[in-house]
């Protein structure tokens, strides 16, 4: 039977690549993958050697299901973390399950619930909207201001900011603001406060990829 793995890969200390992960990646027939160049770095850095193919957001239906035709043994990775969580990914495993392939997850890192865990926020229930976007956020932060659940979005280094900002319209300072920058990374920090004071710690270090936090109503 055609088998799909879905592999997750560090996002930023390839010491978090899993043991289960680098079996499959050294095994399969070929490596599809948001873009050759990031996840032939991974490969180096373990000397494997396999095949890849760029497979990312734009790759057409008709390329994917070919790909899906042409191999028994694949494996996906996107750039960093676990594929199909604000990455590409999804279409891949939409289709392979419509053509009968057998999709197989292999853990590891995401970004979100790395800043989770040490957010001190409550996990039970929390509600995730992804990558902002760059207009017409109003609705989004409309979402989080009337939202009792812990809210968490990415967000990027020229916006986080402006973004927070913009969200102080909508939460004031009453609500808990945990910021991750950097995670699992040499310049790894957790911001924890109101919105006034985490913005006041960022804009001391604001370069980076962010998780954002925020407490329930």
């Amino acid at each position: 039977m055609k088998t799909l793995y879905i592999v997750a890969t560090p996002i930023g200390n390839l010491g978090d690549m899993t043991l289960r992960g680098l079996e499959v990646l050294k095994s399969v027939e070929v490596v599809l993958c948001e873009d050759t160049r990031e996840t032939g770095k991974l490969l180096g850095h373990f000397e494997f050697k396999n095949k890849l193919i760029s497979l990312h957001q734009h790759t057409s239906p008709e390329k994917i299901k070919s790909l899906l035709e042409q191999f028994e043994n694949m494996a996906y990775c996107s750039d960093a973390g676990t594929p199909g969580i604000s990455d590409p990914g999804n279409k891949l495993v939409e289709l392979a399950i419509e053509a009968g392939v057998n999709v197989i997850p292999i853990p590891g890192a995401c970004a979100l619930i790395a800043g989770l865990s040490v957010s001190g926020l409550p996990t039970d229930k929390f509600i995730f909207l992804g990558y902002m976007p760059h207009k017409s956020k109003n609705k989004i932060f409309k979402q989080i201001s009337e939202s009792e659940f812990t809210s968490c979005f990415y967000e990027s280094t020229h916006r986080v900011i402006k973004t927070l900002e913009q969200l102080k319209t909508f939460v004031g300072l009453e609500r808990i603001i945990i910021v991750g920058r950097e995670l699992t990374k040499k310049f790894e920090t957790i911001y924890r406060g109101n919105i006034d004071e985490v913005l006041e710690q960022l804009k001391e270090m604001s370069k980076g990829e962010f998780v954002v936090m925020v407490s329930g109503k």
